[in-house]
């Protein structure tokens, strides 16, 4: 622009005029140096020396479990996507951008939806009344469950594990309307088990079903029984316990009936030849329910499915009594998200690249992923001479390790190629049906990988989310265009600033690959023992300090972090913020010592960037639910509990 203006957290610090080059060789990140709390010194609590100020003044957002950061880019991003939405509404007829824009009219039909009420219910939950006994239950879910509706089995399609070149389908537990097992035997979840079951009493009662209270009992009970059958949340997190390769007759004698479900998915030949259970004990313990004895019970929970599924799109009565519980109730939030705001969500869950391809067009500059393609590659070759270096890890396991490093692959900013959504039908009226429509549509794609070459261009994340991820599979690091920016990344800014935000967090995915986890995977992103076993005794202890230092934190008096559960990550910051600090001293090395800036040096710029970036409020439902399910300890300790391991 002829006229720039430079800002500075809310604070014009000067404007240029219409002929000036503004320089901006060492541009300091959007911290004003009065938000540092000079009375926190940074060395006892860098979270709050760096934040404290902001979170005194911070209320969240009424319809926020959370704010911080994080929540100002997605804020952000939601805005720059609903403008994207609105233009489609008037794009050229069967084109993708009117896909999506009548998918969100059909959500924003507010008088039409409230005037049809519990109706589109109707046709589905007479599906489930026609059931009379196990064999047209399974029939009848496998049905559902391909329209999109939650089964007791969630399926998803990846790479084997075992043989990493091929597609496999996978079998995880499900089944409950809580967020996790222990929500059903903890004493202290007593009451959210009360209003759990006044939630499903009142929903049964707005669908129109006789007996909403019965009804409501009968499907508690029958969660809790599945609950009893779940694995812990530590427990499924071990890759190598839950990669269990099955034949479907291997899975028909844990389970007999399933071949009745599997075959009314009508999924094509060879789909499920062969698949993953991750918990095999999971799928005996189903079975052992599905017996005559339980119809009643598991018609009521396929009723409370068909429900929970479409709550969200029905009137404003399914809408508030949904959110009451899982909002207000499990999280703390008090108010719902504005319409638009959820109308947004659905088109992105529906048809995210094809809103991201827009996004990426407008609000991704390539300058960006250039300055990315260097950041990373610095933090690559730091993490090559940090494998090189370490004393307790043996010559054949480091070669090994070298070797799956220099065979990451990174991906910055947006897929090669766009997803083809072509075969998906909306239409600008019907919300009900294109919302099934777009989870068969997403079912298929989904199943329709199997047997195919596996294909490394598809990313897990849209251009638009605020995230990043690391694949073991498929070893690669994987970076949003939405993250690239401040406080994260800026490429004009100081190097410091952007080594201590970006830098990290590309340090965090790139030490996924050599977590507890993601170190049971090799370079070719095959699940298997490389490690030597005097190596790998050394590595677990080292971990293990980690977790007992993380399990001692106890951010609720009362309910500590769990350091087994959010090890993988806590590694992952630990050693991401090590080697992001390491590449940043070696572009000092190479560029020579940065200017002092408002009176910070670069390493101390490095830190405060690194603190800043997680920048985080959460109400206590929130924190509470995160503690207890949640692998990502909560940010004060992301920060706190990492740099504390820094001389």
């Amino acid at each position: 622009n002829p006229v720039r203006i430079i800002q500075r957290f809310g604070r014009v610090d000067r404007i240029g005029s219409k002929n000036e080059r503004i320089q901006l060789v060492s541009y300091w990140p959007d911290i004003d140096l009065d938000e540092l709390d000079p009375i926190i010194r940074p060395h006892d609590d860098l979270f709050r020396h760096v934040n404290g100020k902001w979170m005194t003044r911070t209320e969240i957002p009424s319809d926020k479990a959370r704010w911080g950061s994080f929540s100002l880019l997605a804020e952000a991003a939601e805005k720059a996507v609903h403008d994207i939405i609105i233009e489609a509404q008037s794009a050229e007829s069967g084109s993708e951008e009117r896909g999506f824009g009548d998918l969100y009219a059909s959500f924003m039909a507010e008088e039409r939806i409230e005037e049809l009420g519990a109706s589109p219910l109707i046709p589905l939950l007479a599906r489930v009344a026609s059931v009379s006994d196990i064999e047209t239950l399974l029939e009848t879910l496998g049905q559902l469950e391909r329209e999109g509706m939650s089964g007791f089995a969630q399926l998803f399609v990846d790479n084997d594990p075992g043989q990493p070149d091929r597609y496999l389908v996978f079998v995880e537990q499900g089944g409950l309307g809580l967020p996790d097992e222990s929500y059903y035997r903890e004493e202290k979840f007593a009451e959210v088990r009360e209003k759990y079951v006044d939630y499903l009493t009142t929903m049964f009662g707005l669908a129109g079903l006789t007996d909403a209270s019965a009804r409501a009992i009968r499907v508690f009970e029958l969660e809790t029984r599945i609950a009893a059958v779940h694995w812990d949340n530590v427990k499924t997190r071990d890759s190598q316990a839950t990669y269990n390769l099955m034949t479907w007759t291997d899975v028909v004698t844990l389970a007999p009936g399933l071949d009745r479900w599997a075959a009314a998915i009508d999924a094509p030949a060879g789909v499920f030849d062969e698949v993953v259970v991750r918990q095999p004990s999971f799928i005996s313990g189903i079975a052992e329910l599905l017996v005559d004895d339980h119809i009643d019970s598991w018609c009521d929970w396929m009723s409370w499915q068909v429900i929970r599924s479409n709550a969200a799109y029905l009137s404003n009565d399914f809408v508030e009594a949904n959110f009451d519980f899982y909002g207000k109730t499990l999280t703390g939030t008090p108010e719902l998200r504005a319409r638009w705001k959820r109308g947004v969500s659905l088109v992105e869950g529906a048809l995210g690249e094809a809103v991201g391809r827009s996004y990426v067009e407008r609000h991704f500059p390539a300058a960006a992923k250039v300055a990315m393609d260097v950041l990373v590659e610095n933090l690559v070759e730091a993490y090559r001479q940090s494998i090189t270096t370490l004393e307790w890890m043996g010559e054949a396991t480091r070669e090994r390790a070298l070797d799956k490093l220099s065979k990451f692959t990174p991906k910055i900013g947006y897929p090669l190629r766009w997803r083809d959504y072509s075969t998906l039908k909306i239409s600008g009226t019907d919300l009900i049906g294109n919302v099934r429509a777009a989870g068969e549509f997403e079912f298929q794609r989904e199943l329709g990988k199997i047997g195919k070459p596996l294909d490394r261009d598809e990313w897990f994340m849209t251009p638009q989310t605020i995230n990043a991820y690391y694949n073991p599979g498929f070893n690669e690091i994987v970076f949003p265009a939405a993250i690239l920016q401040d406080p994260f990344f800026d490429e004009t800014r100081d190097a410091a600033a952007n080594y201590g935000a970006i830098g990290a967090v590309i340090g965090h995915e790139i030490g996924h690959g050599f977590d507890d986890q993601g170190r049971k995977y090799d370079a070719k992103g095959r699940l298997r023992d490389w490690w030597t076993a005097s190596t790998a005794a050394d590595y677990t202890k080292r971990a293990a300090m980690l977790s007992k230092q993380f399990s001692g934190y106890e951010p609720i008096p009362g309910v500590h972090i769990k350091g087994d559960l959010t090890l993988g990550e806590n590694l992952g910051d630990l050693s991401g913020l090590e080697v992001a600090y390491a590449a940043y001293r070696r572009s000092v090395a190479a560029h020579g010592e940065p200017q002092v800036i408002d009176g910070l040096t670069g390493d101390q710029r490095f830190f405060i960037a690194y603190g800043y970036s997680w920048e985080t409020k959460t109400r206590e439902g929130a924190l509470r639910s995160q503690l207890l399910s949640n692998p990502h300890s909560p940010a004060e300790y992301r920060v706190n509990g990492i740099v504390r391991n820094f001389d």
